[in-house]
């Protein structure tokens, strides 16, 4: 695992308070999870960034699970981009 990865999945704080952030504009509490197994497969040493690969990585005991759960958060998105984009600046 690469040190990105590593830094996500200890619960480095500032990933945590990166993540935090982000869930207060995408507002539900149903997507903090999905959001931060997509972060977190963002950061790791994987070759493709799709949803499938992301799924592998992030739950490898349960792949096609989280395959959907990543396929809904990221298909489903209600929330909105600028808003989005705009605290990611931040």
């Amino acid at each position: 695992m690469g040190a990105m990865g590593d830094f996500a999945r200890s619960g480095g704080a500032g990933f945590d308070a990166y993540v935090a952030a982000l869930i207060e504009v995408i507002g539900h509490a149903d997507r903090a999870a999905p959001l931060r197994d997509y972060c977190v497969g963002l950061m790791m040493p994987v070759a493709r960034k799709s949803v499938e690969p992301l799924a592998a990585v992030t739950a490898p005991a349960r792949v096609s699970a989280q395959h959907q759960s990543l396929l809904h958060f990221v298909g489903q998105a209600s929330w909105s981009d600028e808003a989005l984009i705009a605290r990611v600046r931040d």
